[in-house]
């Protein structure tokens, strides 16, 4: 993709990662919907690509999917585009030769949690290991929800992480939220004993209680059933071992609905809700939290070391590239302008 130049030197044109269609303010908590960038600060081996494309995917519909990072751009490049864009959040992945972390950090200044990747599934991986996958195509068209187990205690860091990620999705008013915009779940439990965080991705599905798979099948595709071995159509839907029974309903959980939701679950029936882990799938350590953007004071840090001011690895690249030319360091921007689209 050719770059191409502004009229006025230092200014840059920006497109949004939301579609006009979507809103921008949160209509419950009234501030904006929170985005954000997923990128890399160094050069990533094949499978954690991969994984950074998943959890672009996986931040949907608020982020910018198709970012490409240059070589040259800097952390101040991602910073001068966010404002524009509206970003709230960066997601950054590092890969060194003995360790692959994630920091999560807020825009414009900070904090930034940084978390040690100790195992990792890509979305891949999870689909071959299932019988029946399922992604639909409008799986993404929608934040996931979020929920935290473990995370209740005093300890400052973990009250941090608590508020981090809370706010990296938008809020839900479950007094006025669409069921069917609830397709998505994003799960982090805490071991307070090995001090790990299992980090889950899952699809929501409601199944009513008590039909046939074969039934609900029917009723979703519209398309004719296979009679050719039965006696009479009346057998479809009772004759006892015809398909196999809906999967486990005495074991999910099942509510009853306030509304219809699809063809399948109607209003005032019970439906059992059921998770499917479509990844990827992280067990990953909080190992250090500090005050600023990548940058300042460590307000935690796993080996202990708390003291003064802190400047990570990759912080002195960016210094250095920020006494580059002011024509270079605008081209990186328009660069980074040119393929932050969604």
């Amino acid at each position: 993709m050719g770059r191409f130049k502004n009229n006025k030197k230092g200014r840059v044109n920006v497109k949004p990662i939301a579609k006009n269609n979507q809103a921008n303010v949160d209509h419950v908590t009234g501030d904006k919907i929170p985005k954000s960038f997923v990128f890399s600060r160094t050069k990533l081996p094949g499978s954690v690509k991969q994984l950074q494309m998943d959890l672009r995917k996986l931040m949907l519909p608020y982020t910018a999917l198709s970012l490409k990072e240059k070589k040259r751009n800097t952390l101040r490049d991602f910073l001068n585009v966010s404002g524009p864009m509206g970003v709230t959040h960066f997601l950054m992945l590092k890969k060194t030769a003995s360790a692959l972390s994630l920091r999560v950090a807020r825009t414009p200044q900070g904090p930034t949690l940084t978390f040690k990747i100790h195992q990792y599934s890509l979305a891949s991986d999870i689909a071959q290991s299932q019988t029946r996958p399922r992604c639909p195509p409008d799986l993404f068209k929608n934040p996931p929800l979020i929920v935290l187990s473990g995370f209740g205690t005093q300890e400052l860091h973990l009250k941090l992480a608590t508020i981090m990620f809370q706010n990296i999705f938008p809020a839900i008013d479950i007094n006025t939220v669409k069921l069917s915009t609830c397709q998505r779940l994003v799960l982090l439990n805490y071991n307070k004993d090995t001090k790990l965080i299992d980090f889950r991705h899952y699809s929501i599905r409601l199944q009513p209680v008590g039909v046939s798979r074969k039934l609900r099948n029917f009723v979703q595709t519209h398309k004719a059933p296979d009679l050719r071995n039965l006696q009479d159509v009346s057998d479809f839907i009772t004759k006892a071992g015809y398909g196999s029974e809906s999967e486990g309903d005495e074991e999910a959980a099942t509510v009853t609905l306030s509304s219809d939701l699809g063809r399948v679950n109607k209003g005032s029936t019970k439906s059992a809700v059921k998770l499917q882990e479509i990844g990827p799938r992280m067990t990953m350590q909080l190992v250090r939290v500090e005050e600023g953007l990548c940058s300042g004071g460590i307000i935690f840090s796993e080996d202990g070391n708390v003291d003064g001011k802190n400047k990570q690895d990759g912080d002195e690249e960016d210094a250095a590239s920020e006494e580059e030319s002011e024509e270079g360091e605008e081209g990186s921007e328009e660069d980074m302008d040119e393929d932050a689209e969604d």
